[in-house]
């Protein structure tokens, strides 16, 4: 059966807490099998025999917004999927080996016109760069996070589509824990 990852947006952020054994039990009453959590920034893991996402997706948010009371963007990703994303190095070796710097990765259900990421390219300094690869947005910072000019809500804004981010530690632990599933 296969295994998924689903990352969701505004979970525990912004005044919306969840806890996550009150997560794991929604996936449970949508019939998904081996649903686990990962850290407390809405990660589920789950097993399911359904093989569109899309339809998974719509599911999720469905049963989320009816639950929750408010919407919940959901971007799934195959472990598989998760693996690919966590070895890929879109800014070389050299992305991540200064002091402070890390890494973010963003999830979109899409990925954005060629004009949207034109114009996310117009962030890139020295402090950070952008890049986008297929469903992914890769955002390297250099510095505090505090003292960049984008955001999340400008990342969105600008790619014209719902995003949902992750540190790049979480994805590869992720990645590393499921890797053999």
């Amino acid at each position: 059966m296969p295994k998924y990852v689903a990352f969701l947006r505004a979970i525990n952020v912004g005044g919306h807490v969840v806890k996550m054994d009150h997560l794991r039990l929604l996936f449970e009453e949508l019939k998904f099998k081996n649903v686990e959590t990962f850290i407390a920034s809405g990660n589920v893991i789950f097993d399911t025999t359904a093989k569109n996402t899309r339809s998974l997706e719509k599911k999720i948010e469905d049963a989320l917004k009816a639950r929750l009371g408010y919407e919940v963007a959901t971007f799934i990703r195959s472990v598989p999927e998760i693996a690919s994303i966590a070895q890929l190095k879109p800014f070389g070796d050299a992305g991540l080996n200064g002091e402070g710097q890390v890494l973010y990765i963003g999830f979109m259900a899409d990925r954005p016109p060629g004009a949207s990421c034109q114009k996310l390219q117009s962030f890139n300094t020295e402090i950070e760069e952008l890049c986008v690869v297929e469903r992914e947005v890769y955002w390297l910072h250099r510095r505090r996070l505090g003292e960049s000019a984008l955001t999340g809500g400008l990342l969105e804004k600008t790619l014209g589509m719902k995003a949902t981010l992750r540190n790049s530690n979480t994805i590869q632990r992720i990645a590393a824990k499921y890797a053999l599933a």
